[in-house]
């Protein structure tokens, strides 16, 4: 009988599991649906679903006209109705999705070399322009924006002005297209590096978009990519648990060599290789079930690949008056690690890998599902807000 229970109780805890991926959560910003205001499931009038924080963004702020992300039928904030079924879904499932209670937290530690607030200075991007963006890059040569989205072109470049300067990568199944773009990144030689995670390949482009390279059979789910600073290529595997780095002929379009950096991961994605030391962050995402769902954790690496900080969820919460779920990590010019959270629609500096945690919130208005980081030269910070379907800058205060 003892066994026979354990089963049952792992079946429902599955069960559980599928139903918060599936059905309990907004694929356009991928977070989970609730009672509260903005995270409430509305029904849109073709039959899809979404939270309504994202019916506001997507709407025009005049007329409320809207396209579902999903068919694109037109339509009407104001046409958009509570789903009654994924809410009493939420009410059935309410006890093994609720949180822990809280417990008390200590003040936080400020970072005392961290960047000081950031001020948005413009948006460029919108609704349309494009769709459902993932990825963010800078191209070290040019200063030119790249981002990946849903588009129908998939790889899309912004000049310094937000103005789109280029863009290519056709949705399709052929090997030069790209069917699901999940990160990007733009070597010092101006090449374009996409994570495909619909044939789970890594694919690379000139800038001018023809494809040089295609790399599939070797990763189970390549996710997030990174530049570095000898134009080598970093890559997570989400479904692997693995970091590799890739030694690429960019000019001949020929893979030189791969080397496994790490195993063991716990369904890392994004990755940042700080430029000033070398040192490598990895975003991980451990599976979790009620109270543990949607956890995450941050892990830093020496260039010799020696684990220098770590730090999770939990340990975050120690040190800061709310959940922090980080969904991108970056460095900044001076080293230190940078993270989004999209529990808050904030981001925040963690300090340097070997004085984890210090929290300084750096961004705390104005955005609704960061999801990609980076720097400029000229210390702006670049955010690319999935929700809003645009890319913000934000003027770095370093006094």
């Amino acid at each position: 009988m003892g066994a026979e229970a354990a089963g049952s109780g792992r079946a429902l805890r599955e069960l559980v599991r599928e139903a918060e991926v599936s059905l309990l959560e907004c694929k356009v910003c991928f977070e989970r649906f609730g009672h509260r205001q903005q995270r409430r499931p509305r029904n849109l009038p073709c039959g899809h679903v979404v939270c309504l924080a994202c019916v506001a963004a997507l709407a025009h702020p005049r007329t409320l006209a809207l396209e579902c992300p999903f068919c694109r039928r037109a339509c009407r904030g104001c046409d958009t109705s509570d789903c009654l079924p994924v809410l009493h879904l939420l009410e059935l499932l309410g006890s093994a999705l609720r949180p822990a209670p809280a417990a008390p937290r200590a003040a936080p530690r400020a970072a005392p070399c961290a960047p000081g607030a950031l001020a948005c200075h413009h948006a460029f991007g919108g609704w349309g322009t494009l769709v459902n963006p993932t990825g963010l890059a800078l191209c070290p040569k040019t200063g030119r924006v790249v981002v990946v989205h849903d588009g129908r072109r998939r790889v899309k470049i912004f000049d310094s002005g937000g103005g789109c300067a280029h863009q290519f990568g056709e949705k399709g199944e052929a090997a030069q297209d790209i069917r699901y773009p999940l990160d990007v990144a733009v070597t010092n030689d101006c090449h374009v590096v996409v994570t495909d995670a619909g044939d789970r390949s890594i694919k690379v482009f000139d800038f001018f978009g023809q494809i040089k390279l295609v790399i599939g059979d070797q990763f189970s789910l390549p996710w997030g990519v990174e530049t570095t600073p000898q134009n080598g290529v970093v890559v997570t595997d989400a479904e692997a648990g693995s970091l590799h780095l890739l030694e690429v002929d960019f000019a001949e379009g020929a893979l030189q060599r791969t080397e496994k950096l790490q195993g063991h991961l716990c369904s890392p994605r994004g990755v940042a290789v700080s430029w000033l030391t070398g040192a490598i962050a990895v975003l991980e995402h451990p599976p979790g079930l009620g109270a543990g769902a949607g956890s995450t954790a941050v892990k830093v690496f020496s260039p010799t690949m020696q684990l220098i900080g770590q730090v999770d969820t939990f340990g975050l919460s120690l040190f800061f008056p709310s959940r922090i779920t980080a969904s991108a990590v970056t460095f900044d010019h001076q080293g230190n690690v940078i993270v989004a959270d999209t529990s808050s629609q904030a981001v925040l500096c963690l300090g340097q890998p070997e004085e984890f945690p210090v929290l300084k919130p750096i961004i705390t208005h104005g955005l609704s599902h960061p999801v990609a980081l980076t720097f400029t030269k000229e210390n702006s910070l670049l955010v690319l807000d999935s929700a809003a379907h645009s890319v913000k800058v934000y003027k770095a205060d370093w006094g």
